[in-house]
């Protein structure tokens, strides 16, 4: 049976009101008598309410995580092994994760006012950041706490963790390079989102100072799932002069692009060449093994809640612009010699990642 305030009070003769404040040791209250009803409590077995400790400090001890997504399935592993990071960092430090889902737009800026303005959360993780980002603009103007995993366009003065994507695809593109190709082909992310002009800029300055110039009739945009690397990847295979390379801007649309190669006899890494980014866990088991780029997910997870619940706590952060160089892991799906080699080591190291 669970133990009340109420039992408390009946046992030490006393008011709940006393009680409560003996438990919460305010000043009000003698030292005989919160002695007293501590050991009355502990020996009742009495456990406080985590509901009633948060009300009272006004503090949720919740941090909030809304997913930008489309329609009524979300699979993405990206996501999933970023989720667990973020997860457990926050159970280690004491506080819960309200994750929850919303398309891009209004109803998903509401989803933010209407926890910012109930606290039903004490700061936010910001993900998949755009170039012109209302979500993060609001939050800034509210003064609520948050960290971003991503950069936006224009003054970057908050928190945030980021991936060189413009690195990594340098390295993609020289690997290409090397191996023959000049006509290569990108499946890109949507164009509001942040990193995809980091991963464009990337392939075609790593193009450029070979003198190869992207052509952007081997442009498509996807839009990060594996039916849409499928659909653009198709599209680029169907020109009358197709691309020998494919590079697609995350691996759920490399295997879509495999896919569609595949299904017109091609032969991955051999007839054609096919690029990812992120190395999700499924990208060294695919049909070919994927050459991509390694991001250290899961640590990100665990660094950028790190830094919100230091935020959180009021300490100062020892760094708040941390961004991260991928390394270039090169599998079959290239058809490079030298499959299995890791090229590029990072800049600096989310703690954790091996």
């Amino acid at each position: 049976m669970t133990v009340t305030l109420k039992d408390i009070a009946r046992e030490v003769g006393r008011s709940v009101t006393t009680v409560s404040r003996a438990l919460d040791d305010y000043d009000d209250v003698s030292p005989e008598t919160r002695a007293l009803v501590r050991r009355v409590a502990a020996e009742m077995g009495y456990t406080p309410s985590s509901l009633a400790q948060r009300l009272q400090k006004q503090q949720a001890e919740t941090i909030g995580l809304i997913l930008p997504t489309f329609g009524p399935r979300f699979s993405d592993p990206f996501f999933s092994e970023f989720i667990t990071g973020v997860g457990n960092q926050a159970a280690d430090l004491g506080y819960d994760l309200l994750v929850s889902t919303r398309p891009p737009g209004e109803s998903e800026l509401q989803a933010y006012r209407q926890n910012v303005q109930g606290r039903r959360v004490d700061g936010f993780i910001v993900v998949r950041t755009r170039r012109e980002d209302a979500r993060i603009q609001y939050l800034r103007e509210s003064g609520f706490p948050f960290v971003a995993f991503g950069r936006t366009e224009g003054e970057n003065d908050f928190p945030y963790v980021d991936e060189d994507s413009q690195h990594g695809m340098q390295l993609l593109a020289e690997h290409l390079l090397e191996l023959g190709h000049r006509r290569i082909g990108l499946i890109a992310a949507p164009t509001d989102l942040m990193f995809t002009q980091y991963r464009v800029q990337g392939l075609s300055q790593g193009l450029e100072r070979a003198g190869i110039y992207l052509d952007d009739r081997l442009v498509r945009v996807g839009d990060l799932t594996q039916r849409g690397g499928y659909t653009q990847a198709s599209l680029l295979l169907d020109l009358a002069v197709p691309p020998t390379a494919i590079v697609a801007c995350n691996d759920l649309m490399a295997f879509g692009a495999m896919s569609a190669a595949q299904e017109r006899g091609l032969e991955v890494g051999r007839d054609i060449a096919i690029t990812g980014f992120d190395d999700i866990p499924m990208a060294e088991y695919s049909h070919p093994p994927l050459t991509t780029l390694h991001q250290p997910v899961y640590q990100i997870g665990e660094k950028v809640c790190l830094m919100l619940i230091q935020r959180l706590a009021g300490e100062t952060l020892e760094e708040e612009h941390i961004i991260l160089r991928p390394r270039l892991v090169l599998r079959q799906s290239s058809g490079g010699k030298r499959a299995g080699w890791v090229a590029a080591q990072p800049r600096k190291e989310v703690p954790g990642d091996r």
